[in-house]
């Protein structure tokens, strides 16, 4: 008798770490299938971006990779990404479709560039000047937008926790940023879920 209580209990407790896990990836949507650029768009230059071993590769010409197929409003937004020496680049969220530098809040990717914002920074909103990656080597980055309430991880460690009271960027898409020519991006496992409106 204690022992099938006991498999009772260790089955209820599988249950439920079952089902925390499930809760954990609740709405997360995919955004890139590993093999082709569906669903993307580059406002420019698209011979930057590339897909190579199952990454998204951004290498070239200045240009930014535009997901097409939801708005953010409020969401979160999440990447890993490996970066090589000198290089620059973003996540954007709330951006505006087009060419050259889109309108749009970034989360800032840029571990050596001479550019002093460092991985982590709201671009000039919450600007971060240390190094927290070091370069070629795969971090996570994830953003939530939350109404005016941005908060910026760095390998699920909070850098940014911003409110921008004046509500610069309301709704928009989400886009990967190839900087300049010579720096070499990678980005793999993108998603992104919608939150709630306020």
């Amino acid at each position: 008798m204690r022992w099938q209580r006991f498999q009772m209990r260790l089955l209820a407790a599988g249950l439920l770490a079952a089902a925390c896990l499930l809760g954990a990836d609740e709405g997360w949507i995919g955004m890139f299938d590993g093999k082709t650029l569906d669903g993307w768009k580059a406002g420019d230059n698209p011979e930057s971006w590339s897909v190579k071993d199952g990454k998204i590769v951004g290498d070239g010409e200045r240009s930014h990779l535009f997901y097409m197929l939801r708005e953010c409003e409020n969401c979160e937004f999440k990447a890993e990404v490996k970066i090589n020496h000198g290089g620059n680049s973003g996540m954007y969220f709330r951006a505006k479709f087009g060419p050259e530098w889109p309108a749009g809040y970034e989360a800032q990717v840029n571990n050596t560039h001479s550019d002093w914002r460092r991985t982590g920074s709201l671009y000039r909103f919450a600007d971060i000047k240390e190094q927290l990656i070091p370069d070629d080597t795969w971090w996570t980055q994830h953003v939530i937008a939350n109404g005016n309430h941005i908060i910026i991880k760095v390998n699920e460690k909070v850098v940014v926790d911003y409110v921008d009271e004046k509500n610069t960027y309301r709704k928009g898409l989400l886009a990967l940023q190839q900087h300049n020519k010579g720096s070499v991006v990678e980005f793999r496992n993108l998603v992104m879920r919608m939150l709630p409106p306020n």
